[in-house]
């Protein structure tokens, strides 16, 4: 008995911990940190829902591996061979195996609710503002803006894999900055359909709750809802080749009013690109 109170205070004391630090550092919502226990602050109703699962889930595999650690300890010492020297011979208890059978799956439709209702909810949206196109290439992302008169660019890492930290500039986030971020309105519905020029990648941005593998030939729908401006990174989370670590995604969230000033710019400043929307952004548009 006194090795699980051990492990019910050990456990505690390490919860505790976790949710110290989340409160000394209020700015896990946009960059990994070094020894981060949590996952990063919510900035998406997506996000928030992650979250929100993953709680639940945490709790209830503590409270599983508590109980099942607590029932073995005692049991180990209950029935030692030291306690029954005559073991006893009782083979079958339909309350126990029914119990057993029962428990588990109300504990497994209480995580399934919320799941099922999760996938859903992060398919896609019904009613949304805006469109972007991702595409995934070795190595770097291209974005577009079919709404914006198909308004395209690339978005490439600043710094190549042979960067060593002391060479970075102060205050930069290596393997994280990118030359051109993609840019996106606070408060404002954003359908996302992701896809690869080459091999599998996957568009993941983790404070938005945004994964979506790219794949060849294919257009996979995702969406956001990004509810406080700043700056988002992420990074493409498949292995495609040996550049992958050199993928990095970085979402700069604004209000309303800095997106139309920006997307004026962008239009003058890209206006060279291949501008042209594909049928498959178009299409999916319309619908």
């Amino acid at each position: 008995m006194q090795l699980l109170r051990r492990l019910v205070a050990a456990v505690s004391l390490a919860s505790l911990a976790v949710a110290f630090l989340a409160l000394l550092d209020p700015a896990l919502a946009d960059v990994p940190r070094n020894w981060q226990m949590g996952m990063q602050t919510p900035a998406s109703p997506v996000a928030a829902q992650i979250e929100s699962l993953h709680n639940l889930v945490t709790v209830l595999m503590t409270a599983i591996t508590i109980f099942v650690a607590g029932l073995l300890g005692y049991v180990i010492w209950r029935y030692s061979a030291e306690k029954n020297p005559n073991p006893s011979q009782t083979s079958h208890n339909t309350v126990l195996e029914v119990a057993w059978t029962v428990i588990p799956v109300l504990i497994l439709v209480v995580i399934a609710i919320p799941s099922f209702r999760l996938v859903y909810f992060q398919d896609r949206t019904q009613n949304a503002d805006m469109t972007i196109k991702v595409t995934a290439r070795q190595w770097y992302w291209e974005y577009t803006y079919p709404d914006a008169d198909g308004l395209n660019f690339g978005s490439r890492p600043l710094e190549a894999k042979s960067v060593k930290p002391a060479q970075m500039k102060a205050g930069s986030l290596r393997l994280l900055e990118v030359d051109e971020p993609l840019v996106l309105p606070v408060g404002k519905n954003v359908r996302i359909l992701a896809t690869s020029a080459d091999v599998i990648h996957s568009f993941f941005i983790p404070a938005l709750g945004v994964q979506r593998y790219a794949i060849p030939g294919r257009t996979i729908e995702t969406w956001v809802r990004i509810d406080k401006p700043g700056t988002y990174y992420g990074q493409c989370n498949q292995i495609c080749g040996e550049d992958h670590s050199n993928m990095p995604i970085a979402v700069r969230a604004v209000s309303p009013a800095e997106y139309t000033a920006w997307l004026a710019e962008a239009k003058k400043k890209y206006a060279s690109n291949d501008t042209a929307p594909s049928a498959t952004v178009l299409a999916a548009v319309r619908q």
